[in-house]
């Protein structure tokens, strides 16, 4: 072990025996006391040592023996320590690729934060190169998503949309200008391959990367059977994203076009922009948190004029020659969704699972609406999520005594 103090989390003095270690309430995390040896220790873990000559160190300040190990102990109990050679080989391989890490150093030091245990941050990277997502839309929202998502290690990122590129589909970060008249899931696949900063591990069908959630069990193993038209020997799909153009389709989904996904065990989230309305989730987990089917059902339990105004929406009757979508709310909505992908695909369960957050012009103020499983609904998830709140992982503030 090189043990180094996490350098994204900024240290400052509280008092003159106190240390306090990263700005914000999520992580932050106060040592003491500290005396004057043990500051000079502190300045000392900087993933340049190892253990053998950290102790010949501590014992020149006058330290007793044992009092660094059982300092690197506090450390990695709090979070606070990173290991420079942790990770295993598929880790130091990635720290070979320089020119990959330097581009993924800001993500790899926010993984860092997210991730208490000494070198998870760059597992969690190695662990997103195993993954294969696929985007269906390639519209402001979804081009969006999947660069994204490649640019932040994702192994395969996989669009699938239909049609040509049109002038409005253009965004920065989605698809350029060059694109208009070009099929948009060429334009796509092209925008994903220049994001992309990782190439894709060769990963035996059924791997995935680390996202799991309630009911999901082995979703990757039987998505390769799935929608994602993965073949023999391909990764199944570790999450799908749905961004259609017309944001309908994500503000009321069909539970038809879902109905594979549900069979086959595939988490797939929704994202979108609906007139002056963007909105990111559910993210379903098949069989733990409430589906497309289920949020129709609760829908016209409450309304009952909803079936038939839906029913005409899907139909394309009257239907706008341009969907209203604002360019800076498509945008926030991408990158929250493309956030809510990365946390599920990292291990964590995103409060977007069962639930969906919307945003509105002009006001701009996030809402959440919890989405319930319906008694009525196949798909299996009521009793297994029903009033239940997704939990995080923040750190409350700690205090680090004696």
């Amino acid at each position: 072990m090189h043990p180094m103090l996490k350098p994204a989390l900024r240290r400052a003095w509280r008092e003159r025996q106190s240390v306090q270690f990263g700005v914000t309430g999520p992580v932050a995390v106060t040592l003491g006391p500290v005396d004057t040896a043990t500051g000079a220790l502190l300045e000392l873990l900087d993933g340049t040592r190892g253990l053998p000559l950290l102790r010949e160190e501590a014992r020149s300040l006058g330290l007793p023996d044992g009092q660094l190990d059982a300092l690197v102990g506090r450390l990695t109990a709090a979070g606070l320590l990173d290991d420079v050679t942790a990770g295993g080989p598929e880790a130091e391989a990635l720290r070979r690729r320089t020119g990959a890490v330097d581009r993924l150093r800001p993500d790899l030091a926010a993984l860092s934060v997210v991730d208490p245990a000494p070198g998870g941050g760059l597992r969690r990277l190695v662990s997103r190169q195993a993954t294969r997502v696929q985007v269906r839309g390639a519209g402001r929202v979804g081009a969006a998503v999947a660069a994204l998502l490649s640019a932040s290690g994702v192994g395969r990122v996989e669009v699938v949309e239909g049609g040509h590129t049109e002038p409005w589909d253009v965004a920065p970060g989605g698809l350029p200008a060059e694109a208009v008249g070009e099929r948009r899931d060429t334009a796509a696949r092209r925008l994903v391959r220049a994001a992309a900063v990782l190439p894709a591990r060769a990963v035996a069908a059924g791997g995935r990367g680390r996202g799991a959630g309630p009911g999901s069990g082995s979703a990757g193993a039987v998505a390769a059977r799935g929608p994602g038209g993965a073949r023999r020997g391909e990764p199944g799909l570790s999450l799908v994203v749905v961004c259609p153009r017309d944001g309908l389709a994500a503000h009321a989904p069909d539970p038809a076009a879902a109905a594979d996904w549900i069979a086959t065990g595939t988490p797939h989230l929704y994202a979108g922009v609906i007139e002056a309305t963007g909105m990111v989730g559910p993210l379903v987990l098949p069989g733990g948190t409430a589906c497309a089917g289920c949020l129709d059902r609760g829908r016209a339990d409450r309304d009952p004029g909803w079936p038939r105004l839906v029913a005409q929406w899907r139909s394309g009757g009257r239907r706008a020659p341009v969907p209203a979508c604002d360019l800076s709310l498509a945008t926030a909505v991408a990158g929250t969704a493309a956030a809510h992908a990365l946390s599920f695909l990292d291990g964590e369960l995103p409060v977007s699972a069962g639930a969906r957050w919307e945003v509105s012009l002009p006001l701009l103020d996030w809402r959440r609406e919890r989405i319930a499983p319906h008694l009525d609904c196949s798909c299996g998830a009521v009793g297994k999520s029903e009033g239940q709140d997704t939990p995080g992982r923040a750190r409350s503030h700690e205090t680090m005594a004696g």
